[in-house]
């Protein structure tokens, strides 16, 4: 419920931002500019957030790079298919989405690539930059969407893709967000650059279902002085992201996060793997099972279990409109570096709690913080 109140523009440039959580970030913003749908889901929408000066919704621009060439309306109609997205409303928001198409522009690097990293780089930040200057905005939130990447070897020659367009993010000047497991400014090749950029920056791996369950459970076992000896998990996937964690280095990527998350609260990682598997057949869905195994009073052997069935993308897409928010926010009031309050959306986030009510806590007081900075 944010205080309307005329604004500069501001530009949110999607790297993926033809995939399905980037397109239907872009459908329900524009949804909710039009009243059609409420902000469900949106954190800084509540009360808490309303005079912490967050730029309207209806002040977002969006645009970005994408290796893929379907127009963001057919994207809109593949999701309604798929029912992701409510029935009729792409129709009613073609406009919006046709015009937000015009300012998607190709990605890289493809197969067959020559350019080298530093021309990639360029190329993208100057994407980046022509954004900016053609819609006048006061700023540009950079936030990576784009497919789970395997981990650069440590003696690789060149940077990963999302590092691409992290350093493209540094070099136009913007803020960056991480919402995936992929390595983006997390490689010793961009840390002084991001250390002497002076923006502000968030991630990692967006916190959206098994972890967030994970980040409100964990912390119950240890207040109530339970032993946790097993934490084992399974994740049924369908869409790009089944396929892309199909590859066992992504999943690797993708499951620490997980990991870390369980290692931080308990205070030792649990016994158990996460399993990710692609289903084809399940689409946008997922599943998730988590089998826990405890000890409790006199050594009595106890067993939780829970199942998370949800849409990644509708789960995502409310998230990424906060962060987008919040840290344009925090560019405007002049802070930089890692933006440790915003751990509340991450699985992998930048130091802070781990516990999903700590991290609360800490957003809120961000929230104030926000309030009384110019």
């Amino acid at each position: 419920m944010s205080t309307p109140h005329p604004a500069t523009p501001t530009g949110i440039w999607l790297i993926g931002a033809r995939g399905s959580v980037a397109t239907t970030t872009i459908t329900g913003c524009a949804a909710l500019n039009a009243g059609l749908h409420p902000p469900t889901g949106m954190v800084t929408e509540t009360p808490a957030f309303a005079a912490s000066r967050l730029p309207p919704l209806d002040s977002l621009v969006f645009g970005g790079h994408d290796t893929h060439h379907t127009p963001l309306p057919k994207r809109a109609e593949e999701l309604t298919t798929a029912g992701v997205l409510p029935p009729g409303l792409t129709n009613a928001l073609h406009t919006e989405l046709t015009t937000t198409d015009q300012d998607i522009r190709p990605g890289g690097p493809h197969h067959g690539d020559t350019r080298t990293d530093n021309e990639l780089i360029h190329a993208f930040a100057t994407d980046i930059t022509a954004f900016r200057d053609r819609h006048t905005l006061a700023r540009v939130i950079v936030i990576n969407l784009s497919t789970t990447e395997p981990a650069p070897p440590p003696d690789a020659e060149r940077l990963a893709p999302s590092s691409l367009y992290a350093a493209a993010a540094l070099r136009a000047g913007c803020p960056y967000i991480n919402f995936t497991p992929s390595t983006g400014l997390h490689t010793p090749a961009l840390q002084a650059a991001a250390a002497a950029g002076g923006l502000p920056h968030a991630g990692r791996d967006g916190k959206t279902g098994q972890t967030l369950l994970r980040s409100v459970l964990a912390p119950m076992f240890v207040q109530r002085a339970l032993s946790v000896r097993a934490w084992s998990g399974t994740n049924l996937l369908g869409g790009g992201d089944g396929a892309a964690l199909a590859d066992p280095a992504a999943a690797a990527v993708k499951n620490t996060g997980k990991e870390r998350a369980l290692t931080d609260t308990l205070g030792h990682t649990p016994e158990g793997t996460v399993h990710i598997d692609d289903v084809p057949a399940l689409g946008e869905w997922k599943t998730a099972w988590d089998h826990i195994a405890f000890d409790g009073f006199l050594g009595n052997r106890m067993i939780l279990q829970t199942i998370w069935q949800g849409c990644d993308s509708a789960l995502a897409a409310p998230l990424v409109l906060d962060l987008a928010r919040l840290t344009a926010r925090a560019h405007q009031a002049g802070l930089s570096g890692p933006l440790t309050p915003l751990g509340f959306y991450f699985k992998d986030p930048d130091g802070g709690p781990a516990s999903l009510a700590d991290q609360f806590t800490e957003l809120l007081a961000f929230a104030e913080l926000l309030r009384e900075t110019p």
